[in-house]
């Protein structure tokens, strides 16, 4: 048989044995490092997974210079479960971002003296100025998810906050500070899952507190603190929008998409999709429709248990 020989398709002797040499380098370290396939997949997945974040992080960074230049204030409120993926999301929003015109807010216990102030006077003196945006990785409503489930305040508390948050918001949209909250939602597999994950990794270990370790234990008091949470606060002026965060990389993915549509802005790099995925991303008013029909099961399963003979539930 003749072989064709094209000088144009034909590697130079230095680029062949670039390329040789390179292959063997990575052989080296899949041995050095005992990667089977599954783990070089693994890595490969992760690394792929990084690259198509990329456009859309050069994207916040467009939406950043707009606020900058019309001197807007955006404050993004990320909340959800624990291990629900909100930390992660943060650090792919802010890794590309100018650290000059952000800010992430993690606050912890109030003071003694907080604890004398207006409730929401601490989280108002971390408020953006213009041009910046306040990333708050849990806020207010931490008073209307964790604290009363752990009796962290009175009921008379979370009352009053439930009551006066709605106005609270209606306000700060009001004069002129765009307002995006997102909540992550996460099954309770997956959340015991990243838990376990946790006790095992040393780099993990110190993000597991107290109060995840209950987590599990309350996860039906948390459902009936979020369920209250999304049909009171979710309002025309500051909507929820709920991410299903299992999958962590299309979490990260349509919360990037979410934020760059939450600003009126001319965006830059027209050949991205910026819809949302329907599968990962649904209003708060669709969730609440949802967890209401779960509710209305659930009674009529229980229902249903209680009217059986002793003989029959136990079986």
């Amino acid at each position: 048989m003749t072989t064709l020989v094209n000088a144009d398709f034909t590697p130079k002797t230095d680029e062949a044995d670039g390329s040789e040499a390179q292959a063997k380098c990575y052989d080296r370290l899949i041995e050095k490092n005992e990667l089977t396939d599954e783990k070089v997949k693994k890595v490969l997945t992760k690394y792929l997974q990084e690259q198509e974040l990329k456009p859309f992080q050069a994207e916040l960074i467009n939406l950043q210079k707009h606020l900058e230049q019309t001197n807007q204030r955006m404050i993004i409120l990320f909340e959800g479960r624990d291990a629900a993926g909100k930390g992660g999301t943060i650090r792919r929003v802010t890794r590309y971002m100018n650290e000059k015109h952000y800010r992430i807010i993690a606050m912890g216990k109030p003071t003694d003296e907080q604890r004398t102030q207006w409730f929401f006077q601490k989280y108002v003196s971390q408020f953006p100025h213009g041009g910046e945006i306040a990333m708050f990785d849990r806020s207010w409503y931490n008073r209307a998810m964790v604290e009363p489930v752990f009796g962290f305040c009175s009921d008379a508390e979370y009352k009053n906050f439930m009551k006066g948050v709605g106005g609270f918001e209606k306000d700060l949209v009001r004069q002129g500070t765009i307002l995006v909250k997102i909540y992550f939602s996460v099954t309770k597999d997956v959340q015991q899952k990243r838990f376990d994950r946790r006790k095992d990794d040393p780099l993990r270990q110190w993000k597991l507190s107290e109060v995840d370790v209950q987590a599990q234990e309350r996860w039906e008091d948390f459902d009936k603190v979020k369920f209250e949470m999304l049909r009171r606060t979710h309002t025309a002026s500051a909507p929820w929008t709920v991410i299903r965060s299992t999958d962590k990389h299309l979490a990260r993915l349509n919360a990037i998409r979410v934020i760059l549509n939450s600003v009126d802005y001319d965006k830059v790099n027209m050949e991205l999709d910026y819809v949302p995925d329907d599968n990962v991303v649904i209003s708060g008013a669709r969730e609440i429709e949802l967890m209401q029909r779960d509710r209305l099961r659930s009674k009529s399963r229980n229902k249903v248990a209680d009217d059986l003979p002793e003989a029959d539930q136990s079986a």
